[in-house]
C-alpha cells in the first residue's frame, strides 16, 4: 500500500513563493451528478489562483453530465466510456464490466500520455477506473468526499490514496486516520462574499424587515419539500404578521400579535409543483418569490435567515459556510442514505434539526419554524454552531495541499 501522511499540511498558507518553473499538472476526475462534478471545478479554480498556468486536465463520462459542463467552465475533457454496477447481482454486471474495463483501458492511455504529478478523484463511479489507472501507474492520488458516509468509489480506493479530503469529520473509520484531513466541500468564492442589502431584497420584491426562509430542494426541486411546503402554507399564514397591507391581506394577523413573526417565503421549486406553490402562498397571504431555479444562489443566501432545504453534501457545506440555521428534510431513498447523516451530523452540532420525511406533518414543519424564530437565543446558537460548521476556504485549503503532494 501507497500512502503518504499528509497530516502536517496546514490549511491557508500562502504559496506566492513556490518555484513554477515546473508547472505542475493534474488530472480530475469525478462525474455523473453536479454534487461530483462541482466540488472538481472548485478545486480545479483554486488550482488556477495559486498558479494561472498550471495544467489541469478532466476525465470523464462521454455521455454524462460532466461531458456538457466541464468544457463551460473552460476546462480540457477527455471522455470514457463507464456506468455503474446494479445495486444487486445480474446478468447486467456483463455489459458493466466490459464498460469499465474499457474505461480503464481509456484511462491508462491518457495517464500515460499526460503524466499527471497528482490525481484527484471527487467520488462517483466515473472516477473509479481514473483513480484505479493512477495507482496502477504509480501516479499519487487524492480524494475528496462531499458527504458524512463516502461513497463506494472513495470507499474502495482510499486504500490507495495519499490524501482524504473530507466535508465533514469521519462518524466511523472509513478513511485511514493518516490521510485525511477535514476541509469542507469546495465551494464557490462567491457563495459567502455576496453581502446582505437592501437592494437584493428589493429585486425579489421582498421586505427587509421581514424574516426570510429560503426553501430548496436542490438544483432540480423536490416534490416532497414542495407538498410539505403547500401542506404547511395555512399553518404558517396563521401565525405570519403583517407589517404593511398587501393586495387584500390586510386581516392576516394572529390573534396574540405578541406571537406573530413577519416571515416570507423565497422557494426554489424545481420545475414541479411551481404554480401550485405561487397560488398556495398568495391564498395564504404569505410574501413570497418563487423561481424552478436560482442562478445566483449566493444573493439568496445572502438574505436568507433560515433554510428549509434537502442534506446534500454541497447544500450543508454551502449554508454552514454562510452560517444559516436549517430544517432539513433529507432525501430518505439516497444512497448509502447519505443526506441522513449529513443532517444528523449538522443537527449534533446545533446549527439544524432534522424532520424525517415519512413521518413529516405540516403542524410538525410549522412548529419548528416558529420554535426557532420565537426564541432569539436558540436561533443565535444555531446561527453560530452553523458557522462554526463552515468551511468557507475550502477550495484554496484543499488546492494548496494538493500543490505540495505534486512538490
Amino acid at each position: 500500500m501507497k500512502t503518504q501522511d499528509t497530516t502536517q499540511t496546514k490549511p491557508n498558507i500562502h504559496l506566492e513563493n513556490h518555484d513554477y518553473k515546473n508547472l505542475k499538472k493534474f488530472v480530475l476526475a469525478g462525474g455523473g451528478t453536479g454534487g461530483h462534478i462541482y466540488p472538481a471545478i472548485g478545486i480545479a479554480q483554486a488550482l488556477q489562483r495559486i498558479n494561472s498556468e498550471v495544467d489541469l486536465v478532466f476525465i470523464g463520462g462521454n455521455d454524462r453530465l460532466e461531458a456538457t459542463l466541464i468544457p463551460q467552465h473552460g476546462f480540457q475533457f477527455l471522455p470514457i466510456t463507464v456506468e455503474g454496477f446494479p445495486r444487486s447481482l445480474t446478468w447486467r454486471w456483463l455489459p458493466v464490466i466490459i464498460k469499465v474495463c474499457n474505461g480503464l483501458l481509456q484511462s491508462l492511455k491518457y495517464l500515460k500520455q499526460l503524466k499527471p504529478d497528482v490525481v484527484i478523484g471527487t467520488g462517483g463511479y466515473v472516477s473509479g477506473p481514473v483513480l484505479f489507472a493512477a495507482w496502477l501507474l504509480d501516479i499519487p492520488i487524492a480524494i475528496q468526499e462531499q458527504n458524512v458516509s463516502p461513497g463506494l468509489t472513495n470507499s474502495i480506493l482510499a486504500r490507495w490514496a495519499i490524501a482524504a479530503y473530507l466535508a465533514l469529520p469521519q462518524q466511523s473509520q472509513r478513511f485511514p486516520e493518516h490521510i485525511v484531513q477535514v476541509t469542507g466541500n469546495p465551494i464557490r468564492p462567491g457563495i459567502t462574499e455576496y453581502p446582505r442589502e437592501e437592494i437584493t431584497y428589493r429585486k425579489y420584491k421582498l421586505n427587509p424587515n421581514r424574516k426570510t426562509v429560503f426553501v430548496m430542494g436542490g438544483s432540480q426541486g423536490s416534490q416532497a419539500v414542495n407538498e410539505a411546503m403547500i401542506n404547511a402554507s395555512p399553518l404558517i399564514a396563521k401565525f405570519t404578521q403583517k407589517i404593511i397591507p398587501e393586495s387584500d391581506c390586510e386581516d392576516v394577523m394572529t390573534n396574540d400579535s405578541s406571537t406573530a413573526i413577519p416571515i416570507q417565503i423565497i422557494h426554489q421549486t424545481g420545475k414541479a409543483n411551481i404554480e401550485d406553490i405561487k397560488a398556495s402562498y398568495t391564498e395564504n397571504c404569505i410574501p413570497h418569490h418563487v423561481q424552478p431555479y436560482f442562478d445566483n444562489v449566493e444573493e439568496i443566501y445572502s438574505i436568507a435567515d433560515i433554510m428549509i432545504c434537502r442534506a446534500g453534501g454541497m447544500t450543508v457545506s454551502e449554508i454552514t459556510a454562510c452560517g444559516i440555521p436549517a430544517i432539513f428534510i433529507p432525501l430518505p431513498a439516497a444512497v448509502g442514505n447519505n443526506q441522513v447523516d449529513n443532517a444528523q451530523s449538522v443537527a449534533n452540532a446545533g446549527a439544524a434539526i432534522v424532520l424525517q420525511q415519512e413521518l413529516l406533518t405540516p403542524e410538525i414543519l410549522a412548529d419548528n419554524l416558529f420554535h426557532i424564530f420565537t426564541n432569539n437565543d436558540i436561533y443565535q446558537q444555531m446561527k453560530s454552531a452553523s458557522k462554526n460548521l463552515g468551511h468557507p476556504m475550502a477550495s484554496q485549503t484543499i488546492a494548496e495541499s494538493i500543490y505540495r503532494l505534486a512538490s
